[in-house]
C-alpha cells in the first residue's frame, strides 16, 4: 500500500486540531475503518499521534483488519476488532464511537439491496446493542447525502432540513433507505440512553487510496488519466456533482463527533459544483488525456444535482481548504508517485 501524502496528513492532523484537545485521554472505537473513509481517518489520528502528542487509545473494526495493517506497517499502537458489523463482539468500553461501517457498493446496491439494506441498518442496531450497557460521550453516525433522495434540479444546494427521500419502493434505494433508517433507530436509542449522537451526511469525495475502478466518476477519470486513455463519459455530461478532499474529510468527521451539537445532522463535502463534462476535461487537462462525450444535453431541461448546502458545518468553523483543483491536482501526483517498498 503506497503512503498517504505527508503534505496532506499535516493538512489534515492540522485542520482537525481543534478536536484533538476534546479527544485527549479518550477511548475510540472507529468501524468501517479499513475502506477510504476508515484509511485517512486511522492514518490522520497516526499522524497526531506522532507529531501532536495525541494521546487517544484507538480500537477499529474491520472484516481482515490484519491484512490492512500488514499493508499499512506504520499505523501502530491501534487495536484490531476482527468481524462483521452483524456479529462482532466488543470487550471493552469507549468514550467515543465514530460509525462509518458500510460498503459503498453500487453493485451490491443493485446486486443484493437486501444485503446493503442489513449491513446499514441491523449492522448500526448490533453496535448500539453492544455500546448499550456503557453508552459512549459521544457517537458519530456516518450517514449519506443519499438519505435526501433526488435533489430537485432547481435547488442549487441541499440543506440539512430538506424533507424529501429516496423512493422506498424502489429496490435500488436500499443504500439510502438503509441509511435513512439508522439515522432513527440511532436517533431512539440516543434519546433512550442519553448518549450524544451526531449526524454526519457526506456527499462525494477525491483523494489517494479512492478506487478507481468502481462506480465514482471521479475514480474512473482518474484510472483513465493514470493509463493515458481517454476520459469517455457514456452519458450527456451534465449532471453537476461537488467533491471534498479526504484531506478535509477526516478533520471534518473528527470535529464533529467533537462539537457538533447533539441530535443534529450535518452535510458533509464541497458546496463548488461542477458537471461531470466539466470534471473530466480537467482530470483530462492535468494529465494530458482526450475526453470524449457520447450524449447530447436535451435542450430546456436542468441537469440532475447533488450538492450538499454546508452552512450549519461552516457555523463551527469547517470549511473547504482544498478547492477542487488543488484536491485534483494532489491526487493525481500521488497516484503517479512510485510506491516505495
Amino acid at each position: 500500500m503506497k503512503r498517504y501524502p505527508e503534505a496532506d496528513l499535516v493538512h489534515a492532523a492540522g485542520l482537525a486540531a481543534p478536536a484533538w484537545q476534546a479527544l485527549h485521554g479518550a477511548r475510540l472505537l472507529v468501524t468501517g475503518a479499513t475502506g477510504f473513509f476508515g484509511s485517512w481517518l486511522l492514518e490522520t489520528l497516526a499522524h497526531a499521534r506522532r507529531h501532536q502528542g495525541l494521546d487517544l487509545k484507538v480500537a477499529f473494526l474491520g472484516r481482515n483488519p490484519q491484512t490492512f495493517l500488514a499493508a499499512r506497517p506504520h499505523l501502530v499502537g491501534f487495536t484490531a476488532i476482527q468481524g462483521d458489523i452483524r456479529t462482532f463482539r466488543l470487550e471493552h468500553t469507549f468514550t467515543h464511537v465514530l460509525h462509518g461501517a458500510t460498503t459503498a457498493s453500487a453493485a451490491l446496491n443493485q446486486g443484493s439491496p437486501e444485503e446493503m439494506f442489513s449491513t446499514i441498518l441491523d449492522g448500526t442496531r448490533h453496535l448500539l446493542s453492544e455500546l448499550e450497557a456503557r453508552p459512549p460521550e459521544r457517537l458519530l453516525l456516518v450517514s449519506s447525502g443519499a438519505v435526501y433522495g433526488p435533489q430537485p434540479r432547481d435547488l442549487s444546494r441541499i440543506p440539512e432540513s430538506f424533507s424529501g427521500g429516496p423512493n422506498p419502493l424502489d429496490p435500488s434505494s436500499a443504500y439510502a433507505e438503509g441509511k435513512r433508517a439508522a439515522e432513527h433507530l440511532a436517533t431512539l436509542w440516543a434519546r433512550r440512553t442519553g448518549a450524544h449522537l451526531v449526524v454526519a451526511r457526506p456527499f462525494a469525495f477525491v483523494g489517494p487510496g479512492l478506487p478507481l475502478d468502481i462506480h465514482f466518476a471521479v475514480g474512473n477519470f482518474l484510472g483513465d488519466a493514470l493509463a493515458h486513455r481517454p476520459i469517455r463519459i457514456k452519458g450527456d455530461g451534465t449532471p453537476l456533482r461537488s467533491y471534498l478532499h479526504a484531506a478535509d474529510l477526516a478533520p471534518w468527521l473528527f470535529r464533529l463527533l467533537a462539537e457538533g451539537r447533539a441530535g443534529e445532522a450535518y452535510n458533509v463535502g464541497s458546496d463548488q459544483a461542477v458537471s461531470i463534462a466539466d470534471l473530466a476535461r480537467e482530470i483530462g487537462g492535468m494529465a494530458g488525456v482526450e475526453v470524449v462525450i457520447k450524449g447530447r444535453a436535451p435542450e430546456g431541461v436542468l441537469p440532475p444535482r447533488y450538492v450538499p448546502d454546508i452552512a450549519k458545518a461552516r457555523a463551527l468553523g469547517l470549511d473547504v481548504a482544498l478547492d477542487r483543483p488543488e484536491a485534483l491536482r494532489r491526487t493525481l501526483e500521488w497516484l503517479h508517485e512510485p510506491e516505495v517498498p
